[in-house]
């Protein structure tokens, strides 16, 4: 099984993503941007090497998706998921939208505030914003090796459940708040027979977002515990872009109607479209 890689590796991770965000469309193909990054990237960490391999799946494949997983030693299941995801043609997820969740995500892990209910929080979120596949990002979130044993048997216990149960319920049921209301209703005594995996605040917050919109329960965490926020889909506008070309359209639909309305009333004159300095055309079939 993977396990969870050095700070400095997150870090380069955090600044790869960044910098593809902001150059990807800037008529500069991946497979040229992977290979500038590999030479500004740290060359202590295994990032340089990661680029490489991807390069190569990148110039056979046309896309990034399966050479991640391939490197699953390096990119975890969840970063793998959300390039694949974003690489399906049928799909509405934008690569660029993934980009910056895993520059955010990256650099969340490399902070010195990074515990697994912010990272719980924030990937699934990411696929509830983004309306994917809960069933393959639960998988891949449990496959995680920012998780303990304790989260993926949990996160599993989700993926299965998610729909039947409310996500407020089964977070709030692996509380410390649950765990007290049980003692003070069931005695002194009474403890939970599974681990507790969120604390007494994140578990209140649950239960005051009970049958509500999950984005509704992200967004209370982030507001009262600080928890890193998904960012949202990126609309542009081409407004700008549009009224050139609309004025352009315009301008030949006002030349068809200027020459509509002289062929009624006269004839259209062609003889202002010669050339100056040039003969008007020969009528080879009235030479005299």
């Amino acid at each position: 099984m993977a396990e969870a890689l050095p700070r400095e590796e997150y870090v380069e991770q955090s600044y790869l993503f960044g910098i593809l965000w902001e150059r990807l469309g800037q008529d500069i193909t991946l497979q040229d941007l992977l290979q500038q990054c590999r030479f500004e990237v740290l060359a202590t960490t295994k990032l340089p090497l990661a680029l490489d391999f991807l390069s190569n799946e990148l110039k056979h494949s046309g896309i990034l998706g399966p050479g991640m997983r391939r490197l699953s030693h390096y990119f975890t299941p969840f970063q793998s998921f959300l390039i694949e995801q974003a690489e399906e043609d049928r799909g509405r997820f934008d690569f660029r939208t993934a980009l910056r969740i895993l520059q955010l995500e990256a650099s969340y892990k490399a902070g010195e505030r990074m515990d697994r209910q912010g990272l719980f929080f924030y990937q699934f979120e990411a696929i509830c914003r983004n309306r994917l596949s809960y069933d393959a990002g639960l998988k891949s979130m449990s496959d995680d090796p920012a998780y303990t044993p304790a989260w993926k048997e949990w996160l599993l216990i989700v993926r299965n459940q998610l729909g039947l149960v409310d996500l407020a319920d089964l977070i709030y049921g692996r509380s410390e708040d649950f765990v007290t209301y049980r003692k003070r209703h069931l005695g002194a005594d009474a403890e939970a027979e599974y681990p507790i995996l969120f604390g007494a605040r994140e578990g209140k917050i649950a239960f005051a977002n009970r049958r509500k919109e999950p984005l509704f329960l992200f967004a209370a965490m982030q507001r009262h515990l600080g928890y890193p926020s998904v960012p949202k889909r990126e609309v542009f506008d081409n407004t700008l872009e549009l009224i050139p070309q609309m004025q352009r359209r315009v301008e030949r639909l006002e030349a068809r109607i200027k020459f509509l309305e002289e062929e009624q009333r006269q004839g259209i004159d062609i003889t202002k479209f010669y050339g100056k300095g040039k003969l008007p055309p020969v009528d080879l079939d009235n030479l005299e």
